[in-house]
């Protein structure tokens, strides 16, 4: 069963990265207590990246069993590997490079410069996800699925109008034409994230407010992706006072 989303408002951005990485920190613990395992998807973005210093600048940080998370990633830009705008670039500098994860245990995607056509690429991340997915399942468990929302309320690169937001067999598909550069991405398809036990939206500035308000006020999610994001258990949305302007009132939640 799905739980209504909640939004929990932060004092600005600073306070909103910090929450957000001892929160994860200490979910992250009880998950693997519990199962031993987990499954983590993550975002970039500055917000995204920024939970990700914080995690890594925690005191707390190596009381994770690191070796027990496999990493994966929402989207990603088709640009070389090792290239700054790759999201995962950004994510082995915030924090994989400071840990104790095998190798094994992040997967990246496929980069424009490892001799494949982005379709061909889509389907060897598919691929890679079916490998550690359950039996009859396309995908893992994921236990923490992080997003960021653009100013236009797109998710991953799941854009407004655009047949990816529409996607409901593929669960990563190649991306053309994205509205944002660079034109060419991958991105994990809206049923895959949607399967997250836990999905936590960690958005701030003012630009995302009107996004945020009419995702949460019941947009389409063909006019704003973001509407239609829920995860199986959990749909947390993570904001900074600035991002929660237009955010209904009955929906904020106290920080706890």
């Amino acid at each position: 069963m799905t739980h209504d989303r909640r939004v929990l408002v932060h004092d600005d951005k600073a306070a909103l990265v910090a929450s957000v990485a001892e929160r994860f920190i200490t979910k992250i613990t009880e998950i693997l207590h519990e199962q031993g395992h987990a499954h983590v998807i993550l975002t970039g973005g500055s917000v995204g990246t920024g939970v990700l210093e914080a995690i890594n600048a925690s005191p707390e940080r190596d009381t994770v069993n690191w070796s027990k998370i496999d990493v994966w990633w929402g989207d990603e830009r088709w640009v070389p590997r090792g290239h700054a705008d790759r999201n995962e670039v950004q994510a082995r500098a915030a924090l994989l490079d400071h840990i104790d994860i095998p190798a094994a245990n992040v997967h990246a995607f496929p980069a424009s410069d490892e001799g494949l056509k982005l379709d061909v690429a889509a389907e060897r991340y598919a691929a890679e996800l079916q490998t550690l997915a359950g039996p009859d399942a396309l995908v893992p468990q994921f236990d923490i699925t992080f997003l960021g929302v653009g100013p236009d309320g797109h998710i991953a690169s799941l854009f407004p109008h655009m047949q990816g937001i529409r996607e409901n067999d593929l669960s990563v598909i190649p991306v053309l034409n994205s509205p944002k550069p660079p034109s060419e991405r991958l991105s994990l398809t809206r049923w895959v994230i949607n399967s997250s036990e836990r999905i936590w939206l960690v958005v701030s500035g003012p630009d995302k407010a009107s996004a945020l308000g009419l995702a949460l006020a019941g947009a389409s999610r063909d006019e704003v992706p973001v509407a239609g994001i829920r995860g199986r258990h959990y749909t947390d949305f993570f904001v900074d006072g600035e991002a929660a302007a237009e955010v209904p009132e009955n929906l904020i939640a106290q920080p706890n």
